[in-house]
């Protein structure tokens, strides 16, 4: 008998398994977060299934999310993404996320580390929602809205409330797993 899930990841394995191990766990590590904070503004715009189809490729090509590599990438770096037919080839986008290591690496000097920084913004505990349909699920939140102007004015580019609020949702910061969701007692 199947655990009974949140409904948004449908039919799809690769979604199921996100949802089933990743998606709500409160997360703490500097690269993953990085990592997370790359895909979420890849996606602005697009589905997450298409990010996370892509997700091996986009670790190949972004050196495995090291952002110290990353934040080196001139524009030969940029032309080559750009040919890379098994990542999201968006010229803005590409060039975010190397704007977004540099200001990783220095909020990272500043504060000791990305995670401290993030999870600043919401006293350091996860916000434990308890939704009961996909209905109920906000795109943003007073939270990701201050964390949205702040890492604007700290350099960070494709970092609207949406994005963030999706980027909280998937790193733990917030827990939008549905009531009747198996997971969502296990990401308290």
């Amino acid at each position: 008998m199947k655990k009974r899930s949140c409904e948004w990841p449908g039919d799809d394995a690769l979604m199921q398994a996100y949802h089933d191990t990743e998606w709500g766990v409160p997360l703490r590590d500097d690269r993953k977060l990085f990592e997370f904070l790359i895909l979420e503004t890849m996606q602005a715009g697009l589905s997450w299934r298409c990010v996370l189809h892509k997700r091996e490729n986009f670790r190949k090509a972004f050196h495995r999310f090291d952002p110290k590599k990353v934040a080196r990438y001139d524009a030969a770096d940029v032309k080559r993404l750009l040919k890379d037919a098994g990542i999201i080839r968006n010229r803005l986008k590409i060039e975010a996320a190397v704007s977004n290591a540099r200001a990783f690496l220095a909020i990272r000097e500043k504060h000791g580390s990305f995670a401290a920084y993030l999870w600043g913004f919401i006293g350091g505990r996860p916000i434990a929602n308890r939704r009961k349909t996909l209905k109920e699920l906000p795109a943003t939140s007073r939270e990701s809205d201050a964390m949205s102007q702040a890492m604007k004015r700290d350099g960070f580019k494709f970092v609207g409330s949406t994005v963030l609020y999706a980027h909280m949702q998937a790193t733990g910061m917030v827990n939008d797993h549905l009531v009747s969701c198996f997971r969502h007692k296990e990401c308290q």
